[in-house]
């Protein structure tokens, strides 16, 4: 297996994910796992709300491989297993969200925090830790706003860290604007979006389709995601 997985940038919407980046948090490069778009059915319509792209460390195919190797995108795509070690993996992982229609950082905040706290309740892990990740979490957003083309980027740790920044049309910092150190907290973003009810089915299609590719050896195929559910 190649030590740098080689794969193209995916384009979502008008937005486009480059095939690595060097995330705030990491001195690591990643490379582009998946991409899609967030959205809702509303009105009988389909709102396309964030563009979400899911890099992992060249490290995650190796971690992947002994149990996932050989297995097809539709076995991927289906097993929600496959994307619980992904979230939970001895690996790094940095999500990328970037703004389809504005939003404010106490909206963005609020809606997943609150997932979060109705997850954790019902599997029994809420405790002052979490409470306290949850308070951070808000008020590192809370002064923020999001129009069109401006992005939330997550740096995950194995550690339980999890580095929180914001960036302008695609740019990439080097450093993060907080970090907050729960475990939990910090495998609830990937989780929210690519867990067992993961809020874009696009993003795990691709995620599946490429991984299983590098597991293969493969290039792979999903270059392009399609553009509605």
């Amino acid at each position: 297996m190649a030590a740098s997985p080689t794969v193209t940038e995916m384009k979502v919407e008008d937005f486009s994910f480059s095939p690595s980046v060097k995330p705030p948090g990491s001195d690591k490069s990643f490379f582009l796992g998946g991409a899609g778009v967030r959205g809702m059915e509303i009105g009988g319509k389909f709102i396309k709300f964030t563009a979400i792209g899911v890099y992992l460390e060249e490290s995650a195919l190796p971690a992947l491989a002994p149990k996932w190797k050989g297995k097809s995108v539709s076995e991927l795509t289906e097993s929600v297993e496959f994307f619980r070690d992904i979230v939970t993996g001895p690996f790094e992982k940095f999500t990328q969200v970037t703004m389809i229609l504005p939003l404010t950082g106490q909206q963005y905040a609020d809606k997943v925090t609150e997932n979060c706290v109705k997850f954790w309740k019902t599997i029994g892990i809420y405790t002052d830790e979490e409470a306290k990740a949850v308070d951070k979490f808000i008020e590192v957003f809370k002064d923020e706003n999001f129009p069109p083309g401006h992005s939330i980027l997550f740096t995950q740790s194995p550690s339980g860290s999890l580095t929180v920044a914001f960036s302008k049309h695609g740019s990439v910092p080097r450093e993060g604007k907080a970090v907050i150190e729960n475990k939990n907290m910090s495998e609830a973003v990937l989780e929210s979006i690519i867990g067992k009810h993961g809020v874009s089915p696009e993003a795990k299609q691709s995620l599946a389709a490429r991984v299983s590719a590098l597991l293969d050896d493969e290039k792979p195929k999903a270059d392009v995601v399609a553009t509605n559910q």
